[in-house]
């Protein structure tokens, strides 16, 4: 099977025809952004524990990274976009690691819910979501590049998850510098967090908890993509 460079998994798997008219294209592109959006706020709420770090994993960046690359750069980041504004409204966002569901669970899948929302410039963990939109938008860009189907493609995920830190890391810092009190805690950021100095404690609080589950993720990642490209190839040969 031949694929052309900028075409994406949803292109293949739910393709639009010239047939179409332009309300059913538009309404299969809002279906396929919200769908995403609705995978990345299921996967939210899947949360291990592991005994070694309180920070647990939970399946929300393995969610934003598939939907960039299985939607391309555009839909990648509305939806994304979509995820952000309704989590605003929605109790859609990942648990509190504060929650007594994280403390007391090793593993918890989807139910009793308990995903929390907000404005995310009241959350310590806004510049994430913002970040997210840029993750999805590397990753889809790398899949319209065809990289999705290439042995390199690890390097694109790693990128792509790099790409969430960067407005994560900064809205941290700015939080922990200009002497945020915490809503739950009713203390000052920075007094949460151990370490000396902005940059130590945004580093303790914001990244390095997160190294371990998110290499897993973006992994497991790289393996999706080019799985389901090898699942299309065998179905397409087959019939």
């Amino acid at each position: 099977m031949q694929i052309s460079q900028g075409l994406v998994l949803v292109d293949v798997l739910y393709p639009k025809t010239l047939a179409q008219s332009p309300s059913t294209r538009i309404a299969r592109e809002a279906i396929l952004m919200v769908s995403f959006a609705t995978l990345v706020a299921l996967c939210a709420q899947i949360i291990i524990r592991l005994p070694f770090t309180p920070v647990p994993i939970t399946g929300q960046t393995f969610a934003v990274l598939l939907a960039g690359g299985a939607l391309g750069w555009r839909r990648g980041v509305g939806a994304l976009s979509i995820y952000l504004i309704a989590g605003m409204f929605l109790p859609i966002y990942a648990p509190s690691s504060a929650s007594s569901l994280v403390e007391s669970n090793s593993i918890h899948f989807l139910f009793p819910w308990n995903g929390t929302s907000g404005f995310i410039w009241d959350m310590s963990s806004g510049g994430y979501i913002v970040g997210f939109i840029m993750a999805a938008f590397v990753a889809g860009y790398i899949a319209q590049l065809g990289w999705d189907r290439k042995p390199w493609l690890i390097g694109g995920m790693f990128i792509s998850n790099a790409a969430l830190y960067l407005p994560g890391l900064l809205w941290l810092g700015f939080l922990i510098s200009s002497g945020w009190i915490h809503p739950a805690a009713g203390k000052p950021l920075a007094d949460l967090i151990a370490g000396d100095g902005t940059l130590e404690k945004t580093l303790v609080g914001g990244l390095y908890p997160f190294i371990l589950g998110d290499l897993i993720k973006l992994y497991l990642a790289t393996l999706a993509m080019p799985s389901a490209w090898a699942l299309i190839s065998k179905f397409r040969r087959n019939y």
